[in-house]
C-alpha cells in the first residue's frame, strides 16, 4: 500500500541476508571464480566476527547458520583449489572463539565439535581436529585432550585411526606446551622428524637451546636412516645452524652449511651458505663455491653461475652445449642467463634465445607464440652483434622448413626476419601515457 512504512530489519536479519547473498544459492561457482567467491564470504565472516565481539551468544548462532549454509552450498561449487573448504574450516575456528568468549562449557564445545567432524560428508573438517588446537583455551585443550585420548585408546586394532588421533594428540600437547605428554604419545605411536622439530621448538621457547639441538640432531638422524617421507621436516637443517649460532658456535654452523651445499648444490643451499659466511670471508669462499658449481650438472650449474655473476664461466660452459640440450631448459633458467650474457657474450645469448623460441614452437604452444617471437627477435640481435649472421640465417632456414604450416606463428616470424618484429608496436602503457600526455619522465 502506498505510503506504508516497512518494518526495519534487525541487525541479525541484515547479516543473514548478507550470508545468503554472498553464497548465491542456486548459482554454480566455477573453479575460475572460486577465489573471488570466497573473498566475498570472508567479508561477511568479518562482519559476523565484529558483531560477535559485542554479542557473543547471538554471534554463535550466526556462525552456526553460516556453517550450515555452506554445507547447503557444497554441491554448487568447484572447490578444486580448496579455498571454500579452507573458509569453512576457518568458520569452525571462529565458532570456537565465539563460544569461549561467551563462556560456554568447554566440554560441550568439544563434544559438538567432534560430532561435526564425525558427520562431515564433504571433508570440510579434514584437518580441523589439528587446526582447532590453536584456538582452544587451556580448559578447552584439557577437554579436547581427554576426548581425543579416549578415541586413541579405543583404536587399538585400527592403525589408521590410531595414527590419526595420535597426530591430533600431538597437536594438542604442542599447543599446550606439554613436553612430557608429547614424548609419551610419540612412544606409543612413532617418533617422526617433524616431532623432533616440534620438541626442539618447545625447548627453544623455554630458553633451552642445548636441549633443542639434541632433538634436531635426533630428527636428522631419523631422516638419514629411513626412506619414509611421512612426517619429514624441511626445517631441521636450518634450525640446527641457527641453534649452533645461538650457542656461540657459528663456525660449526658454517661448516654444516658448506657440507650441505657441497653435497647438494642448488639455490636454496647456496643462499643458506652465504647467510652463514662472515662478510670478510666472502672472497675466500667464492673460489670454493665456484669449484663446486663447476662440477655440478648443467641444469643446476646455470642458475648458480647466474647468481654468482660468473659470466665467463657460464658462457664457456654453455658455448659447448648443443641447442637441442638447451631446448630442454625451462624459461626460468634460460632467460636470466641470456640476459646477463647478451652484452659480453652475445653468441651464447643468441643460442639461449634461439633455444627458448624453438622450445615453444616445437611444442606447438600457440598461446606462447608471442613470447617465442620475442625470443627469436633477441636471438637475431645477439647473433648479428656477435658477427654470426650465418648462424641466424640457419635458424631462419630451420624454422621455415619445419614450421611453415604454423599459420598463427609464421607471419610474425617473417616480420622478425625483416627486422620489424612484434615489439615495434607501442605497449599498452605507452598508449596510456600518450593519451594522458605523460610521455616525459
Amino acid at each position: 500500500m502506498a505510503g506504508r512504512k516497512t518494518k526495519p530489519s534487525t541487525e541479525i536479519e541484515t547479516i543473514e541476508s548478507a550470508i545468503e547473498n554472498a553464497l548465491r544459492p542456486g548459482d554454480f561457482i566455477e573453479y575460475d571464480f572460486s577465489w573471488s567467491f570466497t573473498s566475498g564470504l570472508e567479508e561477511v565472516r568479518s562482519i559476523i566476527e565484529n558483531f560477535t565481539i559485542r554479542e557473543p551468544v547471538r554471534g554463535i548462532d550466526l556462525i552456526e547458520t553460516f556453517i550450515a549454509a555452506c554445507y547447503e552450498k557444497a554441491d554448487e561449487i568447484d572447490d578444486s583449489s580448496g579455498s571454500f573448504g579452507d573458509f569453512v574450516e576457518g568458520l569452525f575456528c571462529s565458532w570456537v572463539n565465539a563460544r569461549q568468549s561467551a563462556n560456554c562449557a568447554a566440554k560441550e564445545t568439544v563434544d559438538r565439535l567432534l560430532a561435526w567432524i564425525d558427520n562431515d560428508d564433504y571433508g570440510f573438517t579434514y584437518n580441523l581436529e589439528k587446526e582447532v588446537t590453536r584456538f582452544l583455551d587451556k580448559e578447552g585443550l584439557e577437554e579436547y585432550s581427554a576426548a581425543i585420548r579416549a578415541r586413541f585408546d579405543a583404536a587399538v586394532k585400527k592403525e589408521h585411526h590410531r595414527l590419526l588421533w595420535g597426530g591430533t594428540l600431538k597437536s594438542i600437547y604442542a599447543a599446550g606446551g606439554d613436553f612430557e605428554s608429547y614424548i609419551s604419545i610419540c612412544n606409543e605411536t612413532e617418533l617422526l622428524p617433524v616431532d623432533c622439530e616440534t620438541l626442539a621448538e618447545m625447548h627453544l621457547s623455554n630458553g633451552k637451546p642445548a636441549e633443542a639441538l639434541k632433538w634436531v640432531e635426533k630428527g636428522l638422524e631419523i631422516e638419514s636412516n629411513t626412506q619414509v617421507y611421512r612426517g619429514s621436516s624441511y626445517k631441521l637443517d636450518t634450525m640446527k645452524r641457527d641453534i649452533l649460532t645461538r650457542l656461540g658456535r657459528p663456525e660449526e654452523a658454517l661448516s654444516d652449511a658448506w657440507r650441505d651445499f657441497s653435497k647438494h648444490p642448488n639455490e636454496f643451499t647456496y643462499n643458506e651458505l652465504i647467510s652463514r659466511i662472515p662478510k670478510e670471508q666472502h672472497a675466500e669462499y667464492h673460489n670454493r663455491i665456484l669449484e663446486v658449481i663447476s662440477s655440478a650438472e648443467l641444469e643446476t650449474a646455470v642458475p648458480l653461475l647466474v647468481k654468482v655473476n660468473e659470466k665467463n664461466v657460464l658462457a664457456d660452459r654453455l658455448r659447448k652445449t648443443s641447442i637441442k640440450r638447451l631446448e630442454s631448459f625451462s624459461h626460468f633458467k634460460s632467460e636470466p642467463a641470456a640476459e646477463i650474457l647478451a652484452e659480453a657474450h652475445p653468441d651464447v645469448a643468441g643460442k639461449l634465445y634461439q633455444a627458448m623460441g624453438m622450445r615453444i614452437v616445437n611444442a606447438k604452444k600457440s598461446r606462447y607464440y608471442s613470447a617465442a617471437l620475442s625470443n627469436f627477435k633477441h636471438a637475431k640481435h645477439c647473433y648479428e652483434k656477435a658477427g654470426l649472421k650465418t648462424a641466424w640465417l640457419e635458424v631462419v632456414k630451420d624454422v621455415r622448413a619445419r614450421h611453415s604450416r604454423k599459420y598463427s606463428f609464421m607471419p610474425g616470424f617473417e616480420l622478425v626476419v625483416e627486422g620489424k618484429g612484434p615489439d615495434t608496436k607501442p605497449s599498452f602503457m605507452d598508449l596510456a601515457k600518450k593519451r594522458a600526455g605523460k610521455n616525459r619522465f
